[in-house]
């Protein structure tokens, strides 16, 4: 089973582009914290949406928004111009959930009692 479920805060705005045949693919990073006392850490994960999900995200995401990604992990590789094979690993996004406002995101995500949940259906 490859299943995973992330939640994090937008590192910077999502990028948005199309595919040849004008299938819509969002792409952003997530800043996911782990650990405890002094050995606390924060991951950057990235993530990829396709389809109507995508301009979704692309429309409604901005840095800073919370945000909880289901998907599958995916090891992808490509050829660098210096003839050496890079490696990338991203998440798949299943479903997109948006924690907070685009309000709440701009002031930081923590002052705002307002919680707008919303979950973009695929």
């Amino acid at each position: 089973m490859n299943k995973a479920i992330v939640s994090g805060n937008l590192a910077k705005d999502p990028e948005i582009r199309y595919t040849q045949s004008g299938k819509a693919v969002c792409t952003f990073s997530i800043g996911v914290n782990s650990g405890w006392g002094d050995n606390k850490r924060t991951d950057w994960l990235n993530i990829v949406v396709w389809g109507k999900a995508a301009e979704a995200c692309g429309n409604n995401l901005i840095k800073g928004r919370k945000v909880l990604v289901e998907g599958r992990i995916q090891v992808r590789s490509y050829d660098a111009n210096d003839g050496s094979k890079c490696y990338v690993t991203e998440i798949v996004a299943n479903d997109v959930e948006f924690l907070d406002t685009k309000k709440a995101a701009g002031q930081g995500g923590s002052q705002s009692n307002e919680i707008d949940s919303e979950m973009i259906p695929f």
